[in-house]
């Protein structure tokens, strides 16, 4: 239920042993990271996969010594591996940064509709052992929210930590009902209504409150949606029928790990309400609200979401941040942080 983060012109990636210099890298560092002296280069790399006969891509950012697991993100259902370059420039000195094109998007193989989040889930295992990663910091949003819980659910070892970013424990009723409409008129190829009910339903109503960048981010989430190509429109509608066949949310043993989760202030597609209830079924989570965003909150404010994610990947304090709301405790095993 996201969008894309970045527009065509920043979603170049370096291939594989390449050395790249971020957009903004020589800049100081925003919020926790501090201001720095000399940065270390940016080592950027790409690495094709294949799960059970699917072919699918990985983008992965380096720099300097670790300072705690890897970030690996899930981005929404209209993401890519590249919707996230513009939060790399923060989130790289964390030390190791990966995004992906898992089976069914961006780039990677077409993933048929009887394909679910179980196999999704397991492809990211599958991503996380061809890394040799022991552990990973796991960032997903939306849609990616889904496959993240799964993975922790299944597969509790190989995380360290969870946060999930405007995820609900069911698809809302009006979502659902549209994906049918859509699914015809994507097969009419009219695509310019599907892109304007999209950019309304991701955009917090006039008068909701003050979203950043409400404008320019809604114009970016129709753009995206009206210019996709024929390929695009056909995983589209695929991935349309796949959440209408498979369990959003399944109610299954969760790991007792850190986990956060945050929605936008004026949320009204996966509102705040429903975040909370994600993080009522966690054992060890916390929720807060992010200031003046809806649901493309990790779009909105670029600098701040990264600052989140980092103060969270290296156990820093989620209190009284001048972007967030009260951060809320909701797992039984908790202490406040």
């Amino acid at each position: 239920m996201s969008t894309d983060t970045a527009p065509p012109q920043d979603r170049g990636a370096d291939r594989l042993g390449a050395t790249a210099t971020l957009p903004g890298q020589a800049q100081a560092a925003h919020g926790v990271l501090g201001v720095q002296g000399t940065i270390p280069p940016v080592r950027v790399e790409e690495r094709d996969l294949t799960f059970d006969g699917f072919r699918f891509t990985c983008r992965i950012v380096r720099q300097g010594t670790p300072r705690t697991e890897p970030v690996l993100v899930l981005g929404g259902s209209s993401q890519d591996r590249n919707s996230w370059v513009r939060h790399e420039k923060w989130l790289a000195p964390l030390g190791q940064v990966i995004t992906v094109d898992l089976p069914g998007y961006g780039t990677a193989d077409f993933l048929p509709a009887k394909y679910g989040v179980d196999f999704l889930a397991a492809a990211v295992r599958h991503l996380v052992e061809e890394l040799g990663l022991p552990r990973i910091n796991l960032v997903a949003a939306c849609y990616g929210g889904a496959i993240g819980l799964r993975f922790a659910q299944h597969y509790p070892a190989l995380v360290k930590r969870l946060l999930l970013v405007g995820m609900t424990t069911r698809i809302p009723a009006g979502y659902a009902e549209a994906m049918e409409r859509w699914s015809v008129m994507i097969e009419r190829g009219e695509t310019e209504p599907i892109a304007r009910e999209l950019a309304d339903r991701f955009m917090s109503p006039p008068g909701t409150g003050h979203v950043r960048k409400h404008a320019a981010v809604s114009r970016l989430v129709y753009q995206q949606i009206v210019g996709q190509s024929p390929e695009e429109l056909r995983k589209s509608a695929e991935h349309n029928t796949r959440l209408m066949r498979h369990e959003w949310y399944r109610p299954e043993p969760s790991p007792a790990i850190p986990s956060l989760v945050v929605t936008g202030e004026y949320d009204t597609l996966t509102t705040p309400e429903m975040g909370r209830e994600v993080a009522a079924q966690l054992p060890a989570a916390w929720f807060t609200t992010i200031k003046e965003t809806d649901h493309l909150a990790p779009v909105e404010r670029i600098a701040d979401f990264a600052d989140l994610v980092t103060r969270f990947c290296t156990d820093l304090s989620l209190t009284d941040l001048p972007y967030g709301n009260t951060t809320e405790r909701l797992g039984t095993s908790l202490t406040p942080r």
